[in-house]
């Protein structure tokens, strides 16, 4: 089979070449799986560069997320177990985390809910406790991390601010449901967000940024506001000043996903259901901004690393249904 593999740490365009290799072979508890559609990620840079917490041996093939085919035709999300990731036309992940793909999503959507809308669910419901009625401020907003906590937002009925950098992701933040939205670039953010909520603030912050933007959202957090720490696209992590937290009375959360697969395995199922039903209603619904062909994968992830993009870059292999 065809397959994306890393043998030096790098730049994705760098040191991602496209070879032959054998198919994975599946271990105990584990199935093979054809691959339909592989969302590029973050973290799949971040691999590459040697910079992930996980650092799979070399060779490894990068991709977390994919949508994939079982043997007897079922559609399916999983997580690739690396290093044999999603960025081939085969992969094997663990056969109980296999969770079912939405049916009103097609493949590139599909594969593009898992990691995104579960890391969104989480933060604004089970850490932030996200209620009808409440500005949400969301970093990043036309990004694919970004997009995911808008759309989750509106769902759950909180008025949105979304933060963006240029004119070209501000309208893609437009058409995703954005009440309020900020061009960092031209726009003062903490001044926008106090215009927009009347001097409160905001009430939670989704933040996979960190740097600069984290300290604009301490200033403009709201009375008993909550600041969800997601990432840090930025490259620098802050250190914030918990004697402002103090004063303001406002709380600053961390969010590790993926803790949750080990620690509360039965919370991702019951969040998938959540979030295929919100599929089905038309509630949400992954921005795939480019169905990008199997031979240009080193340049899609290369594009993820700079902050170029917008919504998803999702991979296609040759021979996929969609």
């Amino acid at each position: 089979m065809q397959a994306w593999q890393v043998h030096r740490s790098g730049e994705p365009s760098e040191v991602m070449r496209l070879q032959e290799v054998d198919r994975p072979t599946p271990g105990e508890g584990q199935v093979l799986l054809r691959v339909r559609a592989a969302n590029i990620n973050f973290p799949d840079a971040l691999l590459c560069r040697g910079l992930y917490q996980i650092k799979p041996p070399l060779p490894f093939t990068p991709g977390v997320e994919i949508c994939g085919e079982t043997e007897d035709g079922r559609r399916v999300i999983a997580n690739p177990a690396l290093p044999h990731g999603g960025l081939a036309e085969y992969v094997v992940a663990d056969e109980a985390a296999l969770l079912p793909a939405p049916d009103a999503l097609d493949d590139a959507e599909a594969a593009a809910l898992h990691i995104g809308y579960q890391t969104g669910w989480f933060g604004l419901h089970r850490r932030a406790g996200l209620k009808e009625g409440e500005t949400l401020l969301v970093h990043a907003a036309a990004g694919g991390v970004g997009s995911a906590a808008v759309q989750l937002g509106k769902a759950a009925g909180a008025k949105v601010i979304g933060v963006v950098g240029g004119p070209q992701k501000a309208a893609v933040a437009r058409e995703l449901g954005c009440d309020v939205v900020v061009d960092r670039r031209t726009e003062d953010i903490v001044a926008a967000v106090k215009e927009a909520t009347g001097g409160r603030g905001a009430d939670v912050i989704y933040d996979p940024v960190g740097g600069d933007a984290y300290a604009k959202s301490a200033k403009c957090v709201a009375f008993e506001g909550r600041i969800v720490i997601v990432g840090f696209a930025s490259g620098d992590i802050p250190a914030p000043a918990l004697n402002h937290a103090l004063v303001k009375n406002y709380s600053i959360m961390g969010l590790h996903w993926g803790l949750y697969a080990r620690k509360d395995p039965a919370s991702i199922a019951h969040c998938h259901r959540t979030l295929t039903e919100y599929a089905a209603k038309g509630l949400i619904k992954p921005l795939v901004s480019e169905r990008v062909p199997f031979k240009d994968a080193a340049d899609a992830v290369q594009r993820v690393a700079d902050g170029t993009t917008t919504g998803r870059l999702v991979v296609v292999p040759e021979g996929a249904n969609r």
